[in-house]
């Protein structure tokens, strides 16, 4: 018993229940030289279906728009951010932070191999280190006058994709997948996770959603017939666009080339964000 019990237990009641209604606070401030806009995460429910190919795309289309794009590599153990966009070296920093590292039309890109000796070593680390690291991402990194930063998250829902949710001002997600069956159930999860943490969805991009033959320009569903306009409706979100298997997307990401890359694929997703600016 409590020695400063007063066997009145209608106070003790009271006490529990604030406890139980009080929240606590994950959140961190960015640094205070730094300005950003709009915050999206590019998520995916499991590995393999091109989110860092759609968030590098992403950001080079909005750069194109006149916008200053950014994109924080959150996916700290599988990093590909820096190679797409052909940037090499290491971070520098002063003082006052770090700064990001320009890709060659001036996307700011921040990415845990831009701090390593050698981008081929491994992190080799627990959930919360991971979930620091990116945390400093954000309150360390001296982001300058961003107005879209795109976020190429971790795979699945485990402990870094929830730290990001906590702790950082998203704006909202967009969801990549592919044609597969099993799809449904893992977007479903995706979109679960992020109700909870009262995150909008802003709509879904289907990779690798058909192939498009040269030799008679029929497309063909590799990965069988696409049920993305139906899932899409489950949850009432909106199809942001369906990105074709072609080889010029992946030539173009493994040579570090990515901010040449052709398509209208993502259009719709462009507008969307577009008009998103306070």
């Amino acid at each position: 018993m409590n020695k400063e019990c007063d066997n009145n237990c209608e106070n003790c009641k009271s006490e529990n229940t604030e406890k139980k209604n009080t929240k606590t606070d994950f959140s961190v401030n960015m640094h205070n030289l730094s300005s950003i806009k709009k915050v999206i995460a590019v998520v995916s429910g499991k590995g393999g279906v091109g989110k860092s190919m759609v968030t590098s795309m992403l950001a080079v289309l909005m750069k194109r728009q006149g916008y200053h794009s950014a994109v924080l590599d959150a996916d700290i153990t599988g990093p590909s951010i820096p190679k797409a966009f052909n940037i090499k070296g290491r971070v520098s920093g002063s003082d006052l932070g770090m700064y990001p590292l320009k890709s060659k039309t001036g996307i700011d890109i921040m990415s845990i191999n831009l701090l390593l000796e050698h981008d081929t070593d491994p992190v080799v680390w627990r959930g919360p280190m991971l979930g620091n690291v990116v945390k400093q991402f954000w309150s360390e990194v001296i982001w300058t006058d961003i107005d879209y930063m795109f976020i190429d998250m971790p795979p699945g829902t485990s402990d870094v994709p929830l730290t990001i949710f906590q702790s950082l001002p998203i704006d909202g997600i967009i969801v990549v997948t592919s044609p597969q069956e099993l799809v449904s159930m893992i977007v479903e999860k995706a979109v679960k996770m992020a109700n909870m943490m009262n995150i909008p969805v802003l709509g879904i991009v289907e990779n690798y959603s058909y192939f498009l033959c040269p030799d008679n320009n029929k497309k063909y569903k590799i990965f069988g017939e696409s049920n993305i306009d139906e899932i899409a409706k489950q949850h009432e979100i909106k199809v942001m666009g369906k990105i074709p298997i072609d080889p010029r997307i992946s030539t173009a990401s493994d040579k570090g080339m990515i901010e040449l890359f052709e398509g209208d694929w993502l259009d719709d997703a462009v507008e969307y964000l577009s008009k998103m600016e306070d």
